[in-house]
């Protein structure tokens, strides 16, 4: 699989991995390849994501913000506004009692050697591949891993947050190839 990948959708990949171990993770997750392709530039996932209007900066505090969470998504947290739980005002006064970062997923210590892929990251590579089939390319780039993203629950509403979502993006990545 990865021998069809270009050197954008490898980096990315690799990108993933070093933000994973950065952030003690026990797995490479999706929001993981989201900042893994903005972090590569310049590289096409990047420009397209730069000419959406989503920076790395704003990938990293979403990123931040989920794992402050104990790995709570905005959806989860809006979910359970409507039972009257407020999900940030929470963690704010755990945090207050047991310091910054109390409820943030991950390992203690930094993990050592290989981390895996999630499933959710091993879903996305697979339909990668056919969005790279469905646009006509015999290559897999860092645009179709987006594309891929973009259909992923936690890195749909990432993206969604900043305006850009599945069709916006596939409009986008046709009109680059057709022009």
């Amino acid at each position: 699989m990865f021998e069809k990948f270009t050197q954008d959708a490898r980096m990315a990949v690799v990108e993933a991995q070093i933000r994973a171990r950065a952030t003690n993770a026990d797995e490479i997750d999706t929001p993981h390849l989201l900042a893994g392709i903005a972090n590569v530039a310049p590289g096409e996932g990047a420009r397209l994501l730069t000419e959406l209007g989503v920076t790395l900066a704003d990938i990293d505090a979403d990123i931040d913000r989920i794992r402050r969470r104990g790995g709570v998504s905005d959806a989860d947290a809006a979910a359970l506004t409507e039972f009257g739980i407020d999900v940030d005002r929470i963690v704010e006064r755990i945090e207050e009692t047991h310091g910054q970062g109390a409820l943030a997923v991950g390992r203690a210590r930094p993990r050592r050697g290989h981390i895996p892929f999630s499933d959710r990251a091993k879903k996305t590579l697979e339909l990668s591949l056919g969005e790279a089939k469905g646009l006509g390319d015999d290559f897999l780039g860092a645009e179709h891993i987006l594309l891929a993203l973009a259909r992923q629950q936690g890195t749909d509403e990432l993206l969604a947050r900043r305006g850009v979502d599945y069709e916006t993006l596939r409009r986008t990545v046709v009109q680059r190839k057709a022009g």
